[in-house]
């Protein structure tokens, strides 16, 4: 009932103009079945996305299929592909659950639509102005052309029954795994969570980190990455087995800690500790802690491709995911534990007490508790850093 009166309430106080198109678009997308490209290694994302399915059928005759994804360039090479072979229309892809690299590829050879945010009845409750980080991803200006729907940060878990302290910045994990041999690890830098390994340290080691913010050049990356590879060389040799063998994913990594073979863990979800804890996956005794210089953030996206089959079926759900009711929904531990997207000087009363009323827990850190959020490098910087670790480090 109250997600069914928010969606009526955006449509009725949106702008006159607004409310005629907002209302074309519902009429068009009814029936529709929007294929979400999402990836699909998190069994509470995948949950959560299921139930934004069901909400958005009762309320808009829209359902949504999740296209479970290891790499999100796995839809965007599907789009590639129908761009290249003449299907400008009727697209296999409706939305995408977006990166930067990715989104920044998409943008470039125009296969976006959009711009569609500033036509969603919930932008509303969003900051866009010029510094918020709903209006650039990975240094990549949006342009309207892909909407928010979560929070996300990169952050440590550890478990306080075997570390006393854990590393204060990324610098004081070389001398704590040399106390420590053999008890951390990072997921490959393949993965996102271990290339954000890698990135968190650049960000805290770079000469001029002002430079991550451009894309990266011959010259720059080679003086930016330099103290990098040596604070890795010194790392490396004390890290589980020896720095030989990676875990594949923060899944596996997870496990490992869970198991007592190392004693600490990544993600890029504040909350991902205390929902290990509520599953069983992790010690009751594991807690968060971020460098405290801060770490790496930033928003999560969908983008809907130029050609997509249902882009109003996709406009609804992106819509749909800025609902206050979603947002606190999805805020909740029990849920999924994402922080909302939206400023809280936007919402009213009864949308901020909801969230003032979600549980809690003693893994789960406040926003403040997660200290400065520092700027993703631009999009370049990723590709040339996890190359020229896989060039240096495997065989």
């Amino acid at each position: 009932m109250r997600l069914k009166l928010l969606a009526t309430l955006a449509t009725l106080f949106a702008a006159p103009g607004l409310a005629d198109d907002w209302q074309a678009t519902l009429d068009a997308a009814r029936g529709q079945t929007v294929y979400w490209n999402a990836w699909g290694g998190d069994a509470r994302t995948n949950a959560f996305i299921d139930w934004v399915g069901a909400q958005t059928e009762d309320l808009y005759g829209v359902s949504v299929q999740q296209v479970k994804l290891t790499d999100t360039a796995e839809a965007v090479t599907r789009v590639i592909s129908e761009k290249a072979a003449g299907r400008d229309a009727g697209g296999s892809v409706d939305m995408i659950w977006i990166n930067g690299p990715n989104f920044l590829s998409m943008k470039q050879q125009g296969l976006l639509h959009g711009p569609f945010v500033d036509r969603l009845p919930n932008a509303q409750y969003l900051d866009l102005t010029e510094n918020s980080p709903n209006v650039v991803d990975f240094t990549t200006p949006v342009d309207g052309m892909e909407s928010p729907w979560r929070l996300a940060k990169f952050v440590f878990s550890y478990d306080t029954a075997r570390v006393d302290a854990p590393p204060a910045t990324m610098a004081e994990f070389v001398p704590w795994a040399a106390a420590n041999p053999g008890r951390m690890t990072h997921p490959d830098p393949s993965n996102f969570i271990g290339a954000t390994f890698l990135k968190q340290a650049l960000v805290e080691l770079a000469p001029d980190p002002s430079v991550l913010l451009e894309p990266a050049t011959d010259d720059a990356f080679a003086a930016t990455t330099a103290p990098l590879w040596d604070w890795y060389d010194a790392l490396r040799p004390n890290l589980w087995r020896d720095g030989e063998a990676f875990p594949k994913n923060e899944s596996i990594q997870q496990q490992l800690m869970n198991d007592g073979e190392v004693d600490i863990a990544m993600y890029f979800d504040p909350a991902a500790t205390a929902a290990a804890i509520a599953q069983g996956l992790l010690p009751e005794t594991a807690r968060v802690f971020v460098p405290e210089r801060g770490s790496i953030g930033n928003v999560s996206f969908v983008a809907i491709p130029y050609n997509a089959a249902h882009k109003e079926g996709a406009m609804v759900v992106a819509n749909f995911l800025l609902d206050p009711a979603t947002q606190a929904h999805m805020q909740n531990i029990e849920v999924l534990g994402s922080f909302s997207v939206l400023d809280p000087s936007k919402l009213d009363a009864e949308a901020r007490a909801a969230f003032d009323a979600l549980p809690t827990s003693p893994a789960l850190p406040t926003l403040d508790d997660l200290g400065p959020t520092l700027l993703e490098p631009h999009a370049s910087w990723m590709t040339r850093l996890t190359d020229a670790w896989s060039a240096r480090y495997t065989r």
